[in-house]
């Protein structure tokens, strides 16, 4: 079975790219981390899903609401960049 191509609204990834650094800025990277878990590093999910609001109320009036695939693409990119940047962290720290 052949995969389908995923359209991505590349205004909507900028403005969510965009978004989270601001946010990353503002608050660290701790801030996207569950307080308590059972992982010593595990993501706060609503915190991924408001960078992807914010971009989203952002957006012109003018625009269409974008697909479905495309916020959630927007989802996982900013989940893989929080993965990405914990890891740094931790090498950084030596854990």
């Amino acid at each position: 079975m052949g995969s389908m191509a995923v359209l991505v609204d590349l205004t909507l990834l900028q403005d969510s790219k965009r978004c989270f650094r601001k946010l990353l800025d503002q608050r660290g990277i701790a801030y996207f981390l569950k307080k308590e878990g059972h992982r010593l590093f595990e993501l706060e999910p609503s915190k991924v899903e408001l960078i992807v609001r914010a971009a989203l109320r952002v957006r012109a009036e003018n625009l269409q609401a974008p697909p479905a695939e495309s916020v959630d693409y927007c989802r996982t990119y900013i989940r893989r960049e929080l993965i990405r940047r914990v890891a740094e962290t931790m090498l950084r720290t030596g854990l």
